[in-house]
This record gives C-alpha cells, sequence and structure tokens, in this order.
C-alpha cells in the first residue's frame, strides 16, 4: 500500500495550495487551487452534463501552456463567477499570462449542481460566487478541512451528504499524488444500504472508518441507487489529480484518464448522463524525475487510487445535515 504524505491532503504536492469559503445560509460554496507557479494542466470530462469555463485551452494544441489556478464551485452555471473572483485575487498580485503588457490569469473552472439541496437560492439580481472565490483564494493554505466545506458544502449523493475530500500517496520513486475531489454524485458511495464504501479495498488505515466490505455482500448491492430528480446537471463530481511531477499536457490527459477510474470504484453508479463527472489534472514540476514504463504505470494506479479515497472521505466527513437537506450525513445513517 503507499504510504499517504504527511497531511493526506493535496497539498502534500509541493507548489500549490487550497482555499475554501462556504456560506451555511446558502448551503454552498467554493473552492480554489492556486499553484505558486504556473502548471501545465488538462482535464478529462467523462460526465453527460458538465459545467466548465476555459477548459477548451486546456487542450495541447492551444496558444496557453499553463495555469495559475484551477477553481472547483457549488451553485451551478451561476458558480462560474468564483473563477472570476479568483482570477480578481491573483491580477491585483500580479499573476497571468502577458499579453501587449497586460496581465491574464489563466483560471479554469468547474462547477456542481447544489440549487436544490435546501439552502437559501434567493441571492437578488446577483449571486455570491465571486465573493465566495475571492474569498477562497485569500484564504488558500496547506492545511484545510474535509467535508461540508467549500464546494463540498451542499453536495449530496444517492443515498447521504456528499463534501469535499482529499488524500495523497507517496510513490517509489518519490514523487507524490494527491487527489481533491468534490462528490455530488448521481449514485452511492456505500455499497446496497450498508454503510461500508465501494472504495474500502484501497482504504489506508481507518481514514474513512475502517469498515472495509461487508460480509457477505448484501443482496441489495447491486441494485441501482440513483438521486431520485435525473435533471441533466442535477449532480456531477468534480475533481483535481495533480503531482509534483514535471508532465507535459499529453502526459497529464492520461492522468486525468485514469484518475477517472477512481470514481468507479468509489461511486456506483459513476459518469451517467446526468452528472458532469470531470478530472482536472495538473504538474507542478517541484520534483522532476525520469519516469521509466512501471513508473508510469504505478502514476495511474496510485491516480485512481488516491481519487477513490478522497471520494469516500468527502463523504466520511460530511457534517450532519441541518434541517432544510434532504438527506442524513454518512455519520448519521444506521
Amino acid at each position: 500500500m503507499w504510504q499517504p504524505g504527511p497531511r493526506n491532503l493535496i497539498t502534500d504536492v509541493r507548489g500549490l495550495q487550497v482555499g475554501n469559503a462556504s456560506c451555511d445560509q446558502l448551503l454552498s460554496g467554493s473552492t480554489a487551487i492556486l499553484f505558486d507557479q504556473p502548471a501545465h494542466t488538462a482535464v478529462e470530462i467523462l460526465g453527460g452534463a458538465p459545467g466548465t469555463r476555459d477548459t477548451e485551452l486546456l487542450n495541447p494544441q492551444n496558444l496557453v501552456q499553463q495555469v495559475d489556478a484551477l477553481v472547483l464551485s457549488g451553485g451551478s452555471a451561476f458558480g462560474l463567477d468564483a473563477a472570476s473572483g479568483v482570477q480578481s485575487v491573483l491580477r491585483a498580485r500580479g499573476r497571468g499570462f502577458e499579453v501587449a503588457g497586460q496581465y491574464v490569469p489563466i483560471v479554469p473552472a468547474a462547477i456542481l449542481f447544489d440549487l436544490a439541496n435546501g439552502g437559501d437560492k434567493d441571492w437578488g439580481l446577483h449571486s455570491p460566487y465571486r465573493e465566495l472565490g475571492m474569498a477562497a483564494a485569500d484564504q488558500a493554505g496547506f492545511a484545510f478541512p474535509l467535508g461540508s466545506i467549500g464546494a463540498g458544502t451542499g453536495a449530496t449523493t444517492a443515498t447521504c451528504r456528499g463534501g469535499l475530500g482529499s488524500a495523497s500517496a507517496v510513490l517509489r520513486n518519490g514523487a507524490t499524488v494527491g487527489a481533491l475531489v468534490a462528490v455530488n454524485a448521481v449514485g452511492s458511495p456505500v455499497v446496497g444500504s450498508s454503510r461500508h464504501f465501494w472504495a474500502a479495498p484501497f482504504e489506508y488505515g481507518d481514514e474513512f472508518g475502517g469498515l472495509g466490505h461487508p460480509h457477505p455482500l448484501p443482496q441489495d448491492a447491486s441494485r441501482l441507487r440513483t438521486k431520485f430528480d435525473l435533471r441533466a446537471g442535477a449532480h456531477t463530481t468534480i475533481a483535481v489529480i495533480a503531482t509534483d511531477l514535471n508532465l507535459g499536457k499529453p502526459e497529464l490527459k492520461r492522468l486525468a484518464v485514469a484518475a477517472h477510474d477512481g470514481f468507479a470504484r468509489a461511486l456506483y453508479p459513476a459518469h451517467t448522463d446526468f452528472d458532469g463527472d470531470l478530472v482536472f489534472s495538473a504538474a507542478t514540476g517541484t520534483a522532476p524525475r525520469d519516469l521509466s514504463p512501471s513508473d508510469r504505470l504505478e502514476l495511474a494506479a496510485v491516480a485512481s487510487v488516491v481519487m477513490a479515497r478522497a471520494i469516500a472521505r468527502g463523504v466520511f466527513h460530511a457534517a450532519s445535515a441541518p434541517a432544510s437537506a434532504p438527506l442524513l450525513a454518512w455519520r448519521d445513517m444506521a
């Protein structure tokens, strides 16, 4: 088993920080991932209902090769405003892609749908997500809580509250891989009607309860459990997989594909027509190494494992639901 880094968070990857901002009344929030230096980034979208900003520029044939930050946010399409808030903070710091003497911070973003989770969305003419993005960027650091925070504040799954999860692992060559995920899936993170996580085989210690898989498996293990409201865009799990290796966009595209396997190992079903499931991948290049073919295989395998662990940790740490919320937290399930 690969050991986690000292924090067991994506911030074990040197060269990045994470900030969160939440509003309990809104029952939503935003998460910002800030890079110390511009980072190579790619994306893989496998859900059928994505909501994004500036993902097209991540294709390797396009001009801009690096980004300054990434944003995960609640709020459906309104939540894309959070990236503008992060962009404002970075511009004030002199960050960005230089064009004719002007600096334009590059901040791709992805959103999840949490508008029907019981929070007060009567915000008037303008949504609060620009301000949430600014607050998240201002609060960025190395330590942050998991569960009902940031983009995971109002997240739900088919069977319990979702949340913001993170995990890390150190490869045999000393490189680090970390995942950050806002879990708002149409499917379920637990096996049948039990409290056991689908991701149990990959758990490190008791980081999400240590229950393992149920034995024997419940008879309803393979029965689909999905959210009752299957409107396009009403769900979505969005994530970042990061490493301190020096990888280019084509290699990062493959890393994002591998990290999606973690969705399938931790959520059932995943990548549905009604999810906007998306993984950003990023390389900070702070620990460059030459990778052998076996190193590449290990990197892909660990990406899926770390993502599955992060998903379960986000659900495990979700706070007890307010009275207005439609689902119990995992901790309150019988």
